[in-house]
């Protein structure tokens, strides 16, 4: 029974990071507590594995099929390593419960945030444009140097900040880089989801390394479980990125991290009173 919803729940994970560029964090977390029987620290290092795992798959797919801005997340990755070491540092201070409250209130912030940007755009205000913003590179040097220096900064920052909750948190970080890729970078949500696999590789990858010290171990053979049937479910849905209507993809990212974090405030709350 174990492995069976070990597996399911690998199955969804890696369609929601695969399709929408997040939401495998928050449903590995959840699982491995909730499901799986893992204390948080335990859940939170695990997640990191099974996240960078099938980021790393799908990054690649999503390369492939031209969804996934290397350079620019590349960029945002390096520039969130630093942060992901000092979130993943704090979060051996903290107890579990105060970890899945904090999960759950920074659900609600990003999914607050989709909510006013997918409603700007419904109703003809500043959005996404294509042309304008993936093709425009923020930092040039040839034939001349030429700095967007203000966006630049905001990049640096927020970059900084989601290294800082995905270190903290343990998780791969999607749910914070697909919007803050749409924020700062001002990627439309497909480019943003297929760029968003890349940072979320580095990211786990370093805040991991700094987790791997404190001597918290999940059951790596779930771990295993859930990562190999995430990396198919992964590759599937980077595939399917292209062929779906993207405000279908943010609208169900809103939902999902409104429902998880209802049900993990639930369950955490109490242990905190």
């Amino acid at each position: 029974m174990t492995l069976a919803i070990a597996a399911a729940a690998g199955a969804l994970i890696g369609l929601s990071l695969g399709a929408l560029g997040g939401g495998g964090s928050i449903l590995a977390v959840p699982v491995l507590v909730y499901g799986l029987g893992q204390s948080p620290a335990q859940a939170t290092t695990g997640s990191l594995v099974i996240v960078g795992v099938t980021a790393m798959v799908g990054a690649v797919t999503a390369y492939r099929s031209g969804t996934a801005l290397l350079a620019r997340g590349l960029t945002f990755g390096v520039a969130a390593i630093g942060g992901a070491a000092a979130g993943a540092k704090a979060s051996s201070l903290v107890s579990g419960p105060v970890l899945l409250a904090a999960f759950a209130a920074l659900l609600l912030v990003i999914a607050a945030v989709l909510v006013v940007r997918q409603t700007r755009t419904r109703h003809g205000l500043p959005g996404e444009h294509r042309s304008a913003h993936v093709d425009n590179p923020i930092i040039t040097f040839s034939p001349r140097f030429a700095c967007q220096c203000p966006q630049a900064l905001t990049v640096l920052v927020t970059a900084t900040a989601v290294g800082v909750l995905t270190g903290f948190l343990g998780v791969g970080g999607g749910f914070l880089v697909v919007p803050a890729l749409m924020l700062a970078l001002k990627l439309p949500m497909e480019y943003a989801a297929g760029t968003s696999l890349v940072v979320i590789t580095i990211t786990s990858a370093s805040a991991l390394a700094v987790r791997a010290g404190t001597g918290t171990q999940p059951d790596w053979s779930l771990v295993a479980v859930l990562t190999a049937v995430a990396v198919l479910g992964g590759w599937t849905g980077a595939r399917l990125t292209a062929r779906l209507d993207t405000t279908k993809l943010q609208t169900a990212f809103t939902v999902l991290l409104v429902l998880v974090a209802g049900y993990t405030a639930w369950q955490a709350v109490p242990a905190l009173i």
